[in-house]
Parts: structure tokens; sequence; C-alpha cells
């Protein structure tokens, strides 16, 4: 049975390679640095997660939701946000997201929302 594909789009290396340490023996993960990046992505190819951080450059979290807002299909978003961006998350939870994260997370908070994601949570 293949992975489930999780696409993380954070412009933050550090916190990449943070999602990538807890989630890659489990799911197939693919990187976006920025919201461009992230719709090319989910352009060439289907998800069943993605994790967005709401501030990047290029396009924004915010812009990204507002784009696939149009799209026929989408796949669920959780929106990973610092402290202080929790009104935008909520912004992002209007948009379509499916629910949000603050920053810095925990690895627990991170397979649980994922987990729950997936399996209709």
């Amino acid at each position: 049975m293949p992975k489930p594909r999780i696409l993380i789009a954070d412009d933050e290396e550090g916190i990449r390679e943070s999602l990538s340490l807890i989630l890659e023996h489990d799911y197939d993960l693919t990187f976006a640095e920025n919201g461009q990046q992230a719709l090319e992505a989910l352009r060439r190819a289907s998800f069943d997660v993605v994790l967005l951080d709401i501030k990047m450059p290029k396009l924004d979290g915010l812009d990204v939701l507002r784009t696939l807002r149009k799209a026929k299909t989408k796949p669920p978003i959780l929106v990973l946000t610092a402290y202080q961006s929790v009104e935008l998350a909520k912004e992002a939870v209007k948009l379509g997201a499916r629910d949000y994260l603050p920053k810095p997370f925990d690895r627990a908070q991170i397979l649980d929302a994922v987990r729950g994601i997936l399996h209709g949570g």
C-alpha cells in the first residue's frame, strides 16, 4: 500500500527539516519553499494532506487558500503559524483550511493532526 502523500509548504528550512524528521517514515513527502511552489506542486500531483505556512514569500498561505478555493478538488490543509498569527490562522480556516497548529509544535501535535485528517477526524 502506498504511503499517504503530504505537501509541506514553509519558507523556513528548519521547519521543513523538523517536519521531515517527524513524518518521513510513514509518509511520502514533497516540499515547497513558498506559496507559488506549493501551487505548482498541487497542479502536478495529488496529495492527501497539505501542511501550509501562512507567512511565505512570493505567495503567502492565505493567497494559496484563495486560489485553491476555486479548484474543483483540493486536499485537506493544515495551516502552521507563529503564535502571533493566530488571527491569520482563523482567517485561513474561513478560507477552507481544515485546522491550524501554532508554531512551535511538537512531534505528537503534528502526528495527531495529520492522522486525524487522514482518518476523517
